[in-house]
């Protein structure tokens, strides 16, 4: 479904991304995961059109998106979940919601309001709370917001980074059973998370990117049968 090929990326002079290529199949969870710098994020900004690349491409179905706006990208079937959930703080989770799909307010408003009822169903506390100004919610109902926004565009690409940070465990949990269920659902996913072990427990295929590059890709099973990746990621001598 995602093709990423010799992607290229740089701040100024530094080069974040230095040739990552990787793929997400239709259907499946792929995790990618690495160290705080490894250029994570500006992977996931890069095929969201947030970033720019220098160079490489970045094919969806088919098609080119590398130097697209995040706009077009959103339309063509990708939305992605930022890190720090960066909800519209001062305005109402009704309001963030509708944010996520304005690409089809002018013309989709019944497909819009049934999506925001289908998104209350999933999110019973976003229903509740849906005139309260999304600032006030918890970090895990934030998360949930910020989930239910990017769901909010259709998306048959969900991008994920870092859905547990600063969350409790138990809300944790509850994002990454969130997670599964979207991906049943047949939303393919693509998940960077710093929680490695549960990551893996929902993930068909992963990446490992360092410094920039892609040092491992294979599946869970084969990552946590690497001896020196497993016991740097996930705390565990390989088997």
């Amino acid at each position: 479904m995602l093709e990423v090929a010799d992607v290229v990326t740089a701040y100024g002079m530094i080069q974040a991304l230095k040739g990552v290529s990787l793929a997400a199949r239709e259907g499946e969870v792929t995790c990618i995961l690495g160290p705080n710098g490894a250029g994570k994020t500006t992977l996931l900004y890069t095929i969201a059109g947030v970033l720019r690349p220098r160079s490489g491409s970045i094919r969806f179905e088919g098609r080119e998106l590398a130097g697209l706006p995040a706009y077009r990208v959103v339309t063509h079937g990708i939305s992605l979940v930022p890190e720090n959930r960066l909800v519209f703080p001062h305005v109402s989770v009704r309001e963030n919601l509708l944010a996520g799909a304005y690409p089809r307010l002018g013309r989709d408003r019944r497909g819009v309001e049934a999506d925001l009822e289908a998104t209350y169903t999933r999110f019973p506390i976003l229903g509740q709370r849906a005139g309260q100004a999304a600032g006030t919610l918890s970090g895990g109902e934030q998360q949930m917001l910020a989930v239910g926004r990017a769901l909010m565009a259709r998306p048959r690409l969900l991008m994920m980074d870092e859905p547990s940070l600063g969350l409790a465990p138990m809300i944790v949990e509850q994002i990454f059973e969130i997670v599964a269920a979207l991906n049943r659902e047949g939303i393919t996913v693509l998940l960077v998370e710093q929680n490695a072990r549960l990551a893996l427990e929902i993930a068909h295929r992963a990446y490992l990117l360092e410094q920039g590059r892609i040092s491992f890709h294979g599946t869970p099973q084969e990552l946590a049968a690497n001896e020196a990746i497993a016991r740097a990621y996930l705390g565990i001598s390989g088997g």
